[in-house]
């Protein structure tokens, strides 16, 4: 077998154990592209026009530049023509700009419509159920108000219903998401964004914050199981009638900076209380909430210490040689 043959199949095996490593991918571990809801659905489909869009302009230009670079070569068998004073194609210029900036517009239609669909309610036969996020260090809180129970880690829907959450934080700037329900939102103290995901059949999703948050932002995660409304039912009253209320000591606590493995269920919770924690941060109130205890010493500090009129001994009025009503202010 000749060298050149050898060097050939080589390629071919290179190139099919490669394929075969980057196609295992595209199973259902693949979370974003596995939709269970129809917001997922939704999303998946607009990252599919987004992908063929994109592949109109990308294909062809991979394959033009390497048949230029092949075609143009310097040989000296090749006899390509030179043009060195060439400058301007007409037709050329309308392909290079039209195709481009239609595809844009076609692409901005699909994503401005799909975005704003997304802000609503996906069934609009059925009464989405609110559920309030609290994003804490390094956990998440769920309370339910119309149940009036609240889980950490833990978050449990009925399927087939759409789901109102309002979405917060205690902590750090964080994003809340469920990749196969629907796509990520922020989690922002002092402010409640919205976002509407829905499970088309019962089943268990993975949930993960999707902003870094400090050193426990790797165990962020949750478990979100949908069930059939009746059982989803009974799990509220199973929890109500077998766990602890919350009180306000037990969220203090809860809020306390750490990584929290195991899932809590409340069978009550203070009233208003995701109310208390989006409004505690929104009017410029003390905002040394959103670092850590070591860091916001030396954030006071640094406060204290920039009014040296406090200072002792620091009389300007005072000071030699400091005519004050010369001083350009």
């Amino acid at each position: 077998m000749s060298g050149g043959k050898m060097l050939r199949q080589f390629h071919f095996w290179v190139l099919a154990a490669l394929a075969t490593v980057l196609l295992s991918g595209c199973g259902s571990d693949y979370l974003v592209l596995n939709p269970k809801g129809p917001v997922a659905e939704t999303q998946y489909n607009l990252i599919i026009i987004s992908v063929i869009l994109c592949a109109i302009i990308i294909v062809p230009v991979l394959a033009l530049t390497a048949f230029i670079v092949y075609r143009y070569r310097d040989t000296p068998e090749n006899k390509a023509p030179y043009k060195p004073t060439w400058a301007h194609n007409t037709t050329l210029e309308v392909i290079w700009w039209g195709i481009p900036i239609v595809i844009i517009a076609i692409l901005g239609y699909f994503t401005v419509r799909d975005t704003y669909a997304l802000k609503e309610n996906p069934n609009k036969e059925v009464k989405p159920m609110t559920i309030q996020v609290t994003a804490l260090d390094w956990k998440w809180m769920f309370t339910y108000p119309d149940q009036n129970i609240a889980t950490v880690n833990y978050l449990e829907i009925p399927a087939g219903v759409p789901i109102h959450f309002q979405v917060s934080a205690e902590a750090p700037m964080n994003s809340f998401w469920v990749p196969e329900l629907g796509g990520q939102i922020y989690a922002m103290s002092g402010m409640a964004t919205e976002l509407y995901l829905q499970a088309d059949q019962p089943g268990e999703f993975a949930g993960f914050s999707a902003n870094f948050s400090g050193e426990g932002f790797a165990h962020m995660q949750f478990k979100v199981v949908a069930k059939p409304q009746n059982e989803f039912d009974q799990w509220v009253q199973q929890v109500k009638g077998t766990t602890p209320a919350m009180s306000k000591a037990d969220y203090d606590e809860l809020k306390k900076p750490g990584v929290m493995e195991e899932e809590k269920m409340f069978s009550a919770f203070p009233e208003g209380l995701f109310e208390e924690i989006v409004q505690k941060y929104s009017h410029g109130h003390d905002m040394n909430h959103v670092m850590h205890p070591d860091e916001t010493a030396t954030t006071k500090e640094t406060e204290q210490g920039s009014d040296m009129s406090q200072m002792p001994g620091m009389d300007h009025s005072n000071m030699p040689g400091m005519d004050h009503s010369k001083m350009n202010h």
